[in-house]
């Protein structure tokens, strides 16, 4: 080794042990994981707003699904929308292209499915393993046509839910399904008559810790007041309590 390069590595060195501290220092609670499935999107302009503000990137896992626009999430209309969060820095995952949702598994193996939206929205359906890594790779393929980039290798199933069978198959084909922590929940999809804003922001500030990944989504049509504006007072507290925020490209289970 040159004396040179054996100098440069110092350097490099000295510098890891002065970083590391001074991360850590910045983050005394630990990080968390904000997540945001696509919904309806009728909050999604709204949310970018707030995560902007707050410079705090968010992990997206996207589907087709249909808007208060008449439109679906990844037609054209939306490619600007998507174009600007990747330009931010956000990382996004796979939510089946239809918002698939898993029934159960037949005797033979076979994944038994129903898709939310497109061509076979409401219909019953059996699936094999590559019609799954099928269905995740059109969201990628999708949101490379409208943005330029590629997915992380996650997924989420709709509701969270999907048999071991899926989740294999998924993880065959190169998919990590990524779920939520219990505190993580952060109640969108809940009646806001019986579970007010307020109510799902102070449980939350009082109950996420270091390590949690959050989820939300940008938008929900059954919520009559909607939770979106929570994320603005709900990320100012979590912050104010030493947590930092981060995309699941930088969680200990999901790093590439």
């Amino acid at each position: 080794m040159t004396r040179g390069l054996a100098r440069r590595l110092g350097v490099l060195a000295l510098a890891a042990t002065v970083v590391a501290p001074a991360a850590a220092a910045s983050c005394p609670a630990g990080t968390v994981y904000l997540t945001l499935d696509t919904g309806n999107m009728r909050e999604a302009e709204r949310i970018a707003g707030i995560l902007n503000k707050h410079e705090v990137r968010a992990t997206f896992f996207l589907a087709n699904e249909k808007t208060p626009n008449g439109d679906f999430s990844l037609d054209d209309g939306w490619a600007g929308y998507w174009r600007a969060r990747a330009k931010e820095g956000h990382a996004f995952g796979s939510h089946t292209f239809d918002h698939v949702y898993f029934r159960g598994v037949t005797p033979d193996g076979s994944l038994t499915v129903r898709p939310q939206f497109g061509e076979q929205a409401g219909r019953t359906l059996q699936w094999n393993a590559r019609a799954l890594c099928t269905e995740l790779d059109r969201v990628g393929t999708r949101f490379k046509a409208l943005t330029g980039q590629g997915l992380e290798p996650l997924w989420r199933a709709p509701g969270g839910k999907a048999p071991p069978q899926a989740m294999a198959a998924a993880k065959a084909c190169g998919y990590a399904h990524v779920h939520w922590a219990p505190a993580g929940f952060l109640g969108d999809e809940l009646p806001s008559e019986s579970h007010p804003n307020d109510r799902l922001l102070a449980q939350a500030l009082a109950s996420i810790r270091g390590g949690d990944i959050l989820m939300a989504h940008l938008g929900i049509w059954s919520r009559k007041d909607p939770y979106a504006p929570m994320l603005d007072p709900l990320i100012g507290g979590l912050k104010a309590r030493g947590l930092c925020f981060a995309t699941l490209r930088e969680h200990p289970d999901y790093r590439r």
